[in-house]
């Protein structure tokens, strides 16, 4: 199995046991599922006291998205002057790192051209339907993963910039 880290925090942002489909060469993307978080139920053996009422717990079952529970992402929030000022900045980090991997300069040219298409085509008609999150360390100069719903409305999946991962195997 795969884990992919962002290049510029180390935080773990999503992995391959997930269908990544990739977009353009420049991001992946992947289906998230809602699930139900349940409430832990710890048993200590001991009988419940006769002299007190029943202390049962309220059900904290929650709903959450399995990608960004998994991966523990934080939400943020961005309107679209400061999310392209924040996207200006990591691309440019995200060049900088292939640049110091020593990707050829076609490699650096179709990162750069793909990153482009990418935001006028696809990102910026829909800024409005996207969420953001942060990798666990909350670092606002790290990858920000896009999380929108397909066509049907209803089927979460989550966007991020393959340049900016690196693959761990575990």
């Amino acid at each position: 199995m795969l884990i992919y880290q962002d290049i510029l925090t180390g935080d773990e942002i999503i992995s391959d046991s997930y269908d990544l489909i990739d977009v353009g060469g420049v991001v992946f993307e992947a289906d998230c599922a809602m699930i139900t978080e349940a409430a832990i139920e710890v048993n200590t053996g001991a009988n419940a006291s006769a002299e007190e009422a029943d202390e049962g717990l309220e059900d904290t079952a929650v709903r959450v998205n399995n990608i960004i529970h998994s991966f523990r992402l934080q939400s943020t929030s961005f309107d679209k002057k400061s999310y392209l000022t924040y996207l200006k900045g990591y691309l440019k980090a995200v060049k900088a790192k292939l640049i110091e991997a020593g990707k050829s300069d076609e490699e650096v040219k179709a990162f750069e051209t793909g990153a482009q298409k990418y935001v006028k085509d696809k990102l910026l008609p829909n800024f409005k339907d996207f969420e953001f999150y942060t990798g666990e360390s909350g670092d606002p100069d790290g990858l920000v993963a896009l999380l929108n719903y397909r066509e049907d409305g209803t089927t979460p999946y989550i966007v991020v910039w393959q340049h900016g991962l690196k693959a761990i195997k575990v």
